[in-house]
């Protein structure tokens, strides 16, 4: 099942683009609010401001919007950064540094995501995680450290 961490990889890079790309459309995508409750929620969101001082007046929906974008953001620097390596073909060792680091922030960022968030972006950082684990166990097997194509 460990044989080629390798595999493992590639499929996480999958899905860090993948979660990356559905994200960003997100960002384009405004839900018409569905009773009166929500139209008030809207309105507050996209009209009151707060004053962080300096100058700066953002709404809450910049603020979500500016976070929203920071997490497709780091897919996506997790993906093409994965890939990378691997096409430049960098050895089992150094990508099993670059793998760890992986684990630490997505595996941070899916206990934020489940704690505050819902099931869409739980389930793919999930899977994100899942995969690079898989790789992880994978390249840390004594044998994996020859196996790099």
């Amino acid at each position: 099942m460990f044989k080629n961490y390798l595999r493992w990889l590639w499929i996480a890079i999958v899905f860090l683009l993948l979660n990356a790309t559905v994200h960003s459309i997100t960002l384009f995508i405004q839900p018409a609010p569905q009773n009166e409750t929500e139209r008030q929620l809207t309105h507050l969101m996209t009209t009151y401001r707060n004053d962080f001082g300096a100058g700066f007046h953002p709404t809450p929906q910049n603020l979500f919007t500016a976070l929203s974008s920071s997490f497709s953001l780091l897919c996506l620097l997790g993906g093409l950064l994965n890939a990378y390596l691997l096409k430049k073909k960098v050895g089992a060792e150094v990508m099993c540094g670059v793998i760890v680091i992986d684990v630490l922030v997505f595996g941070i960022c899916f206990i934020v995501l489940a704690i505050f968030t819902f099931l869409l972006p739980i389930v793919l950082t999930g899977l994100i995680l899942l995969f690079l684990i898989l790789a992880l166990a994978a390249v840390l097997r004594p044998s994996a450290a020859s196996v790099v194509k």
